[in-house]
């Protein structure tokens, strides 16, 4: 493992990601109302996603094979629920890929300069806050079921958007451990498929901020 072939397939993952979302979105569009219905497929290429990157983080052998193919499954879901938002609020696409970008941008330089250290209290921290945010989500989608909405969580109140703020904070954060993962697997001198895997792991990492950052915004503009 190389920093140079993390990086690189970690481009490869995100220009699949843009290209396939960007397909989809050409598919979908409509020049009069700009948006059709959610296609019947949306929700099945979320759950084939999902299955796959099961297969990636307990088989990361698989990831070269792998990744690429959830990458595409991304980007297509992606590419259906930027142009959801965007039929509800003109340029929240640009204005959330921006808002990504510097967030990536703040945390990798901060990284570098060593102003964020990923200690081990530092990881244990993020990783409780993310499976917080997970369960909550999870919580989340089995109360919807029975009619019932989590608090906050889709409101655009000031409640609901600090909420949405402290999502995209331990989105972001999360990305120190991904740049941690990469360094200590190249000193370590892990096997080459790992390059994929941490690549795999920037790329959930990426979307996860990317998908928090338009609720944020589309909260803001509500």
């Amino acid at each position: 493992m190389t920093l140079a072939g993390a990086v690189n397939k970690s481009f490869i993952l995100l220009a699949i990601v843009v290209a396939s979302g960007f397909f989809i979105w050409n598919q979908l569009y409509d020049p009069v109302t700009g948006y059709q219905e959610i296609p019947g497929w949306y929700y099945g290429s979320i759950a084939l996603a999902f299955i796959t990157s099961l297969f990636i983080i307990f088989k990361p052998n698989m990831a070269p094979l792998l990744s690429p193919f959830y990458a595409v499954l991304e980007g297509l879901s992606l590419g259906v629920l930027s142009l959801y938002f965007e039929s509800l609020y003109s340029g929240i696409v640009m204005q959330a890929m921006l808002g990504t970008v510097c967030v990536f941008a703040a945390l990798l330089i901060a990284y570098r300069l060593k102003i964020i250290k990923p200690t081990e209290n530092f990881k244990l921290g993020v990783f409780a806050a993310t499976l917080g945010i997970a369960f909550i989500y999870l919580a989340s989608f089995i109360m919807h079921f029975f009619n019932m909405e989590m608090p906050y969580l889709h409101e655009s109140s000031p409640m609901g958007i600090v909420v949405s703020l402290v999502f995209v904070s331990v989105a972001s954060l999360n990305l120190v451990l991904d740049f941690d993962f990469i360094e200590r697997g190249v000193l370590n001198k892990a096997p080459k498929h790992m390059e994929w895997y941490a690549a795999f792991g920037l790329l959930i990492t990426v979307v996860w901020i990317y998908v928090e950052m338009l609720k944020l915004i589309a909260k803001s503009r509500d």
